[in-house]
């Protein structure tokens, strides 16, 4: 993973002291000072600018997370004219002299603003961290950092406030999805569970094949994969090609392909799968016919003595272990799989 970067504004003397005695505290970062020319530091190198317009457009674009200590009136004045997005906007900190008080003022949750403060309130002597947040405040379920967390893809952002304020307002938010991943979410106080058709501007959406114009998040989707001996990599690509595009899918959306160990020296699948830059795992017989789960009938069970070939190894691959595609059959050489 790559290293969290950090711009630190100062803009005299005092505040350019206190960036000198924040940065040890930041040595897991990459950071960079930015001050007024001709003062006093102890840094290997400070970025010296004329006025604060100089530089905030360039560290807004380049950095994750801009530190400022001073004034926060004028910190919101300079970076009003450069918000966009709170899925797009760095971190912003304002942080007091005495190091002691941080305030998470932008991009809390997606921006990483709220857990940056933390991470410096647990260093930092006697710091206190002013988030205003509400989730954090109430202890309440926030859908954009479940999806943080989880890797999962966001969409249709500005519906996450009518959900979030029906969460902090006790009421039912509808979540459909599937009941493995459902059961997994941190918190469950207020959400109901619900079949993807029931859907209303209430809800949370939560699958990577899935459209909807609520808030939607979705996740990787595990793919599975058979094909008959000496199968081409061309017809593999337009076969998966196929089957992503019925499902509204991309091979960014795919989190791993799977298949059964004996198709490990298969040439064609081999090379769509490096071709496309893609990873793939292979099971043995015992741990596909482990699985507990009624499979659709499968000639590998003829010739192999298997319980399949594309659902189960999409299954053993997959975080949750619920298949939500059963097979399908491409070009009758073919058959592909997803699971969550």
């Amino acid at each position: 993973m790559n290293k969290l970067k950090i711009a630190i504004v100062t803009i005299n003397q005092p505040s350019l002291d206190s960036a000198c005695n924040l940065v040890p505290y930041l040595k897991e970062y990459e950071v960079d000072v930015y001050g007024k020319k001709d003062l006093k530091h102890n840094l290997d190198f400070l970025h010296t600018y004329k006025k604060l317009d100089d530089i905030l457009p360039s560290a807004w674009d380049n950095y994750d997370a801009i530190i400022c200590i001073l004034a926060m009136g004028a910190v919101v004045r300079k970076i009003a004219p450069l918000l966009q997005d709170k899925s797009s906007d760095p971190a912003v900190l304002v942080i007091n002299l005495a190091l002691d008080k941080i305030v998470p003022l932008l991009s809390g949750h997606l921006g990483g603003a709220n857990k940056l403060a933390d991470t410096l309130v647990s260093k930092l002597p006697n710091a206190i961290n002013f988030i205003s947040t509400a989730t954090d405040q109430t202890n309440t379920l926030a859908f954009e950092m479940e999806a943080k967390k989880n890797g999962w893809k966001i969409e249709n952002l500005k519906t996450l406030a009518n959900i979030s304020n029906r969460l902090l307002n006790k009421q039912v938010v509808n979540v459909a999805t599937y009941k493995s991943l459902f059961d997994k979410l941190s918190k469950k106080e207020n959400l109901k569970l619900i079949d993807f058709k029931d859907e209303d501007e209430n809800t949370v959406v939560i699958s990577p094949i899935h459209k909807s114009k609520n808030l939607l998040l979705k996740p990787k989707i595990f793919i599975g994969i058979g094909c008959n001996r000496d199968t081409s990599k061309e017809l593999i690509q337009k076969a998966v090609d196929e089957f992503l595009e019925k499902y509204n899918l991309t091979l960014k959306d795919i989190a791993l392909f799977a298949s059964f160990d004996a198709k490990s020296d298969e040439v064609g699948l081999l090379e769509f799968i490096k071709e496309n830059d893609l990873d793939i795992t292979f099971y043995k017989k015992d741990a596909i016919n482990s699985l507990e789960n009624k499979f659709s009938p499968s000639a590998s069970t003829k010739f192999f003595g298997l319980k399949g070939v594309a659902e189960p190894s999409a299954v053993l691959a997959s975080e949750y272990k619920e298949l939500i595609i059963k097979k399908e059959v491409y070009f009758k050489s073919i058959t592909i799989a997803g699971a969550i």
